[in-house]
């Protein structure tokens, strides 16, 4: 195989460079190389072209140039994505459009509750941004501090916020996005509620770059709890003992419970043992754990005999068999670096098979301990790594290696295990992609499995927006 990229016309090149300037149109591959890998290793691209530019108006001018030239552009924000969506193909014809200069915070309206956004603001400064305006943005992600605001809704993020406050698409109130002919389709309104015909909006929102490139929003911004109280607990049985504690704190909190995340004991015993600076949440061992939040718009103390109040009943009631309240700010945080820091911990353990998953709430005891049979059997000793956001019926039904084995050989195991697993989420009329998108890593799988109705809408809709197809080709339909 060549290894060296496609070479796009350079007559084409150029006209392309010009419109962001040579020092804002990346041609040399070590400038290039962070754009076409994606960070954990699994997918790599070729491109002659980078290109970064700094407005609306420059996006415009390349897609208007692209499908002049049918030159397919491959969209890219922080490139923290996990199915390979932001990243070009092999064959070097892709050119990939980086909306990180587009990074201006426009307008954070208090009154309204509402902040006006560009692509290439970073997920953690908004967050920042927002706290200085005494408001709450609540989309928190692990990659928070380099995912950027256009992946996050081109991708439809969910989190550890989506219980009580929704995903990426619930957030958005209205965007700016450029069609793949340049036309800019200007929808940066505040409305709570429109019923002004088709949601256009949504269709942009999770479609990961294939439809058009969304280069601002409007999204919605929250009043700050005045007490957050943070709880771990271990559980002494199964996830049924979850299922009972979520149910206690959904009756007694309400809106209050604004995450409630279920960790298994392997990936708790991981982070132990490999993260760095953590600390014992617990002084025992347990089968199951559980993250809790419950924020008060009204005082700490409040939150604090709330979350206190759910404890009591769950240890009143069995399925709580210890748990222990932050006592400061710092704690609470120490408890939430935990939970952020699971993924990461299983990477020492050797190679492993990730699945993001959701079914319905009611149905994850059910979920986990058929997949632990299936798993078992497409690979005895394999050591499954589940954990995620119970509350939104979310899990990252993980796989790692058994302890003898040799990554290669269990990778090899990669397509039957993810098969298997997945049967087990239809069966429970689940889904295969929760939160992180489909991307590269399951679009085939989407094609072959989805009802042939829902494809061909898909390819429609696609085709609609999108007839040269040169918007992200190969990803998602």
């Amino acid at each position: 195989m060549n290894d060296q990229p496609f070479d796009l016309d350079p007559a084409v090149i150029d006209r392309f460079a010009a419109i962001v300037g040579d020092k804002y149109a990346l041609r040399d591959q070590a400038d290039i190389t962070p754009y076409i890998t994606e960070r954990r290793g699994l997918w790599h691209g070729r491109t002659s072209l980078v290109l970064r530019p700094g407005s609306v108006e420059e996006v415009s001018r390349i897609m208007r140039l692209a499908t002049e030239t049918g030159t397919p552009i491959v969209p890219q924000s922080g490139n923290t994505g996990l199915v390979g969506a932001q990243v070009p193909d092999k064959s070097g014809h892709d050119i990939v459009l980086s909306l990180s200069r587009l990074n201006r915070i426009r307008e954070i309206d208090v009154l309204s509750n509402t902040v006006t956004v560009e692509a290439g603001v970073i997920l953690q400064t908004l967050q920042e941004a927002a706290d200085a305006a005494d408001r709450l943005f609540p989309l928190s992600l692990a990659a928070q501090g380099s995912c950027q605001i256009g992946g996050n809704l081109s991708s439809n993020a969910g989190g550890t916020g989506v219980l009580a406050y929704g995903n990426a698409r619930e957030l958005c109130l209205g965007v700016e996005v450029v069609l793949p002919t340049g036309e800019v389709f200007d929808d940066l309104r505040k409305l709570k509620k429109d019923n002004t015909g088709y949601d256009l909006k949504n269709l942009f929102v999770g479609a990961e770059g294939t439809l058009g490139i969304i280069t601002a929003a409007v999204l919605k911004l929250f009043p700050k709890p005045k007490g957050r109280e943070v709880a771990f607990a271990g559980l002494p049985s199964s996830p049924k003992d979850a299922l009972s504690l979520f149910t206690l704190a959904m009756d007694r909190a309400g809106a209050s419970l604004t995450a409630f995340e279920l960790i298994a004991k392997r990936p708790y015993d991981f982070t132990l043992k490999h993260g760095q600076g953590i600390t014992r949440p617990l002084a025992d061992d347990w089968p199951w754990y559980v993250l809790m939040q419950v924020s008060s718009g009204r005082s700490e103390e409040d939150g604090k005999a709330l979350i206190e109040e759910i404890l009591s009943a769950g240890l009143d009631q069995g399925i709580v068999g210890d748990a222990v309240v932050s006592a400061s700010l710092a704690q609470g945080d120490a408890f939430w670096n935990f939970r952020e820091t699971l993924p990461e911990c299983q990477k020492p353990e050797g190679a492993s098979i990730k699945h993001d998953i959701s079914v319905p709430i009611a149905s994850i005891p059910q979920f986990i301990e058929k997949a632990a049979g299936v798993v078992e059997g497409v690979c005895p000793g394999a050591r499954v790594v589940c954990f995620g956001h119970m509350g939104d019926g979310n899990l990252h039904y993980n796989i790692s290696r058994p302890v003898d084995w040799q990554d290669e050989a269990f990778l090899e195991l990669y397509h039957p295990m993810n098969k298997a697993v997945h049967d087990v989420v239809r069966s429970f009329h689940g889904s295969i992609s929760a939160e992180h998108g489909i991307g590269q890593l399951k679009r085939d799988e989407l094609i072959a499995t989805a009802p042939p109705m829902a494809i061909d809408l898909m390819r429609r809709v696609k085709a609609a927006f999108d007839p040269a197809g040169i918007m992200n080709p190969g990803k998602v339909i």
